[in-house]
């Protein structure tokens, strides 16, 4: 009996012990599968987060595609260049509007215009032919139309769309867009025509230098107070006007150029760097726009007259370009309104 029990116990025992080595054989397989399937998501992941890195730095893949850089994702060149006018170009602009308004505001309120010391005489010398004129008013309606558009299309989403409807806004950014593009050709050609006609008289003269030191004799208080420089035809501030207008009006010319015809299949680089030399062009003649505006309208008694009709009294010619009169008194040339 004791022999019976034995046997059935060891028989047991040995059932369970194939039990489990076959449970064993069948079971290993599944864990070598599991592991090998660890093994290739961690490899995959590797692949994807490589890849994903190569795209966000910008380099190029395959595509069917022929266009320009059709092969890059992601324009590396374009988002920095886009942090570089969101973090510096925007406030540039806004500091250019603002801050230089803000200022001749204040010199204005502090110091006054530049009165004419003799009063005017009533006797108006001609200055600037028809043709000047003509010129000098398509040119600035054209630029002054420009910087307003373009303001509004950089900085208007912050200070006018939160205020207005999605659909008023839509219509603004669209119109300040076809106004702005439309705009440049006609800019672009006056500006030219400028600088060709205006050029010889723009050259800077030793007495210029002095015009800077006494501040054009615009200051009504202290030492600078009645210090009326000599002048010629155009004073250093309309010379440095000039001279900046030229050169930043030749670069924004031609980087709009760049940014408004896209068929010039231009590489993305070229297109950001083209957009910030616009901006910074744009912002240095917004500043210089608002200083011109300011000296030739309130700043100056009997200045804007010139630009009007074309004539300026007598004595805010002997006062502000006091060379230049006495050169057209010598030579004969001076011709009054009659």
């Amino acid at each position: 009996m004791l022999t019976l029990t034995l046997n059935k116990s060891l028989r047991r025992m040995f059932a369970l012990l194939v039990l489990c080595m076959g449970l064993g054989l069948v079971t290993s397989p599944v864990y070598a599968a599991d592991e090998q399937s660890s093994q290739q998501q961690a490899k995959s992941k590797t692949s994807d987060a490589d890849l994903w890195r190569a795209v966000k730095a910008g380099e190029p893949g395959y595509s069917t595609d022929k266009g320009l850089d059709a092969d890059v994702l992601i324009n590396v060149a374009g988002n920095d260049g886009k942090v570089l006018r969101n973090t510096y170009l925007k406030p540039a602009i806004g500091l250019a509007v603002v801050g230089v308004f803000a200022a001749f505001l204040v010199f204005y309120l502090v110091n006054g215009p530049s009165k004419l010391s003799k009063g005017f005489s009533g006797k108006m010398v001609l200055r600037w032919s028809k043709s000047d004129l003509w010129l000098h008013w398509i040119m600035a309606i054209s630029c002054l139309t420009l910087m307003v558009t373009g303001i509004v299309i950089m900085l208007g989403r912050h200070f006018l769309a939160p205020y207005v409807g999605e659909g008023i806004w839509a219509g603004i950014i669209a119109f300040s867009k076809f106004t702005h593009d439309w705009s440049g050709p006609i800019f672009m050609v006056s500006w030219l025509l400028c600088v060709i006609k205006w050029m010889p008289l723009q050259t800077f003269k030793m007495y210029d230098l002095k015009w800077f030191l006494v501040v054009g004799g615009y200051i009504n208080f202290g030492p600078f107070k009645g210090k009326h420089p000599d002048s010629g035809f155009a004073n250093a501030g309309e010379k440095m006007w000039f001279w900046t207008l030229a050169i930043f009006g030749l670069s924004i010319s031609a980087t709009g150029v760049m940014l408004v015809f896209p068929t010039l299949d231009l590489p993305r680089e070229l297109s950001m760097i083209a957009l910030l030399i616009h901006g910074v062009s744009a912002t240095i003649l917004i500043a210089f726009t608002i200083v011109h505006i300011w000296m030739a309208t309130v700043l100056s008694e009997g200045g804007m007259e010139c630009m009007v009709s074309g004539y300026c009294d007598e004595n805010w010619a002997s006062q502000h370009h006091n060379v230049w009169y006495d050169e057209i008194k010598a030579d004969g040339t001076l011709k009054y309104k009659e």
